[in-house]
């Protein structure tokens, strides 16, 4: 790979990490091809951009952001084989992907070595449940519209019910002056 092409490897990934706040590198070391094809439509199908890159090139891209991504240089991230799974809307996808897709082949990897989400920082295989769980902002959004329509909801219907029943006292007793 010649010094351009590198530099311009190096400039996509840092364009990519700057607009895509959802990231994580994992480890599919071993696949066979089947695997590793199985893994590339499981990602695509999904809408995740899933890239196999040189650790030298991830490193320097992260360098070059504003976020301090030194962790994953000192907790030895970006060693061995890495791929990128990048997802631009929902930070918890790539992580059921790779939970569904070792339940699936039955097989220990992808493993998760590190993850960027909104700029915080998970490291390790064992904050893969961790990041399952963790909410879309629709559905935190869609849970919050829900939070304050509630009261308003049992309000209004508190009102309507009283006011039905003012209503059905005030007819009785229109009803009794009429005879």
């Amino acid at each position: 790979m010649t010094r351009d092409e590198k530099t311009a490897i190096i400039k996509d990934l840092k364009q990519k990490f700057a607009e895509t706040p959802y990231f994580y590198i994992v480890d599919a070391s071993g696949f066979s091809v089947a695997q590793d094809n199985n893994l590339r439509r499981a990602c695509f199908n999904a809408g995740i951009e899933y890239r196999v890159v040189k650790n030298t090139l991830i490193k320097k891209a992260l360098e070059a952001l504003d976020t301090d991504y030194t962790p994953f240089v000192s907790e030895k991230v970006l060693k061995g084989y890495s791929a990128i799974m990048f997802s631009k809307e929902v930070g918890n996808k790539p992580a059921k992907l790779i939970k569904d897709f070792r339940k699936k082949n039955n097989t220990e990897k992808p493993i998760l070595k590190g993850a960027s989400i909104d700029s915080a920082l998970f490291i390790g295989d064992n904050q893969l449940d961790a990041l399952s769980n963790i909410k879309s902002k629709t559905e935190l959004l869609g849970e919050i519209i829900g939070l304050l329509q509630s009261p308003a909801q049992n309000l209004i219907g508190a009102l309507q019910g009283q006011g039905s029943k003012i209503a059905g006292i005030l007819k009785t007793l229109e009803e009794r002056k009429a005879s």
